[in-house]
């Protein structure tokens, strides 16, 4: 007696198909499992067995064999639980020839099953679902705590069960399969609710012109200032201001959080832009993803949306050095022994650092720190990352005037927003035909077709290069970023005025960069 069925295993964020089957012959009773199934796979024979003897449903003493093919690919998670359970079943010919034949060959089965045969959600639904309807699967038999995330896919059925003994009335009549079916849920582009708002920051003009500027291209921003002066508020509203997902956005932040288990019971796909703050002492694993089978670390978890790493300096040489790759590439490759993954980046950075260890440099009033000391701090941060970084702004004190001043005066993130997602729809229809969504993802051959300079800001862009010393990746990201102020202006061109401030704000990354220098050069002698 043979049955076969389909499953799904995860590989990095996407999913592979794999065939269950199962085979009941003559011999001594056992159950073995092969394929390269992992321990939490292997530990589903007591589960399967034991979820059937409490739904009433009698296993043969034979030898039952389990194969998870291919072969040659590792299978993890909880999730081959059912369609285990439901391959024995096919295999006992619990069901009629016709209806095995169609599940054979057009459904796919995941979940988790308890001991008393109900069916426990688990990670990773919406890439499964994904893949199997990229196979040209027409149903997808899932647990019902998982059936919000697996309803927002188009054109595959959802089934949402319970138990097995459910499971079991549903494969074994036609009428009661179809009505099982989830209408699927429509997608609709929402700005999304955040909790922080622009409109309770008082004053920082400057500061709040550059965060509308990174938000509007998604360029990577650094906060210098003293403590308290608002740069880890100014860094939580930035997610407010940012435009609302596309539909493929929000399909590939909610498959990183699905398959790291932090989607909220009964939530669909995600309507916000995330916010990631990871603690300084973070592991290199942490933020840039790894462990033995990899996972997602919080550069990935803040796809399309903001990771803010407050306290720049304190967070470890080799830790921030991991990330430099990530910037430039928007992806982050992890290769292990048994395979190499690979994890969506599109992120933005935004750090924040105090300028001094006491943190009131330059203030001689209460400062306390040596040229030394100062410069040894800003060495902490090396000049490659620093070169990633398109926009660096210095938070100054609210004087008292502009802390005693009502925040109703202040503009709210509904006004910021509408501008810069006017300067949104003009990205995307310059970049309609390719996967790229905000200026700072273009390429170096993108650049020069897209940034036209007006012949007047040819000229201060050449004073800039003959006196100031920038990279090729300075030179690029300085364009690219005026591109974004071009947009906000609504101008075809880049002027001289978007280029002047573009460059007024790459002037603050270059003089952290001398900083790092001198550091150096001191720490040697």
């Amino acid at each position: 007696m043979f049955g076969k069925v389909y499953s799904v295993t995860l590989l990095g964020i996407d999913g592979f198909l794999v065939q269950v089957e199962s085979d009941i012959a003559d011999g001594l009773p056992s159950f073995d499992m092969v394929g390269i199934p992992c321990s939490e796979v292997r530990e589903a024979r007591e589960r399967v067995r034991t979820a059937f003897r409490n739904s009433g449903i009698f296993v043969p003493p034979k030898r039952i064999t389990v194969n998870l093919s291919p072969a040659d690919i590792r299978k993890r998670g909880s999730g081959f639980d059912l369609p285990i359970a439901v391959s024995i079943l096919a295999a006992m010919e619990l069901f009629p020839y016709d209806i095995w034949e169609d599940l054979c060959t057009n459904s796919m089965f995941c979940g988790e099953l308890s001991l008393d045969g109900s069916i426990c959600g688990v990670n990773g639904i919406l890439p499964s679902v994904l893949c199997a309807r990229d196979h040209g699967l027409r149903r997808c038999f899932i647990p019902a705590e998982n059936v919000s995330e697996a309803a927002c896919i188009q054109g595959i059925d959802i089934i949402a069960v319970t138990s097995l003994s459910e499971l079991i009335r549903i494969l074994q009549s036609p009428a009661l399969l179809e009505e099982s079916v989830i209408l699927p849920l429509q997608w609709s582009s929402s700005p999304g609710e955040y909790s922080n708002d622009f409109q309770e920051i008082k004053g920082q003009g400057t500061a709040r012109r550059a965060i509308e500027v990174a938000a509007a291209g998604m360029h990577n921003l650094l906060l210098s200032g003293p403590p308290g002066s608002g740069k880890s508020m100014l860094a939580r509203c930035i997610p407010s201001i940012m435009p609302p997902l596309t539909y493929e956005e929000s399909l590939e932040i909610t498959k990183i959080y699905s398959i790291c288990g932090l989607l909220k019971p009964g939530s669909g796909l995600l309507q916000t832009r995330p916010f990631r703050s990871p603690h300084h002492t973070a592991s290199t694993s942490a933020l840039a993803g790894g462990g033995l089978y990899p996972v997602p670390g919080e550069i990935s978890l803040a796809d399309r949306g903001v990771l803010f790493l407050d306290e720049l300096p304190e967070y470890s040489r080799k830790t921030l050095e991991v990330l430099r790759q990530p910037m430039e590439d928007q992806k982050v490759f992890i290769s292990r022994l048994h395979g190499r993954y690979e994890f969506p980046a599109h992120t933005m950075i935004c750090a924040a650092m105090n300028p001094c260890p006491c943190g009131y440099y330059p203030d001689p009033h209460q400062c306390t720190c040596t040229s030394w000391e100062v410069e040894r701090y800003h060495s902490r941060i090396s000049g490659p990352l620093l070169d990633r970084i398109d926009i660096a702004i210095e938070v100054l004190p609210l004087n008292k005037e502009e802390l005693r001043s009502p925040s109703i005066l202040n503009e709210p993130s509904a006004s910021i927003r509408s501008r810069i997602i006017a300067a949104h729809k003009i990205q995307q229809e310059r970049f309609k035909d390719t996967d790229i969504y905000f200026n700072a993802q273009m390429s170096s051959a993108m650049t020069s077709e897209f940034c036209l300079i007006d012949p007047d800001a040819e000229q201060l862009l050449d004073s800039c290069l003959n006196h100031h010393q920038l990279t090729t990746r300075g030179y690029y990201k300085l364009l690219k970023t005026a591109r974004t102020i071009a947009d906000l202006a609504e101008s075809e061109r880049i002027l001289s005025t978007h280029l002047a401030e573009a460059f007024s704000y790459r002037s603050k990354t270059a003089f952290f960069h001398q900083k790092t220098a001198s550091g150096k050069t001191k720490a040697s002698r």
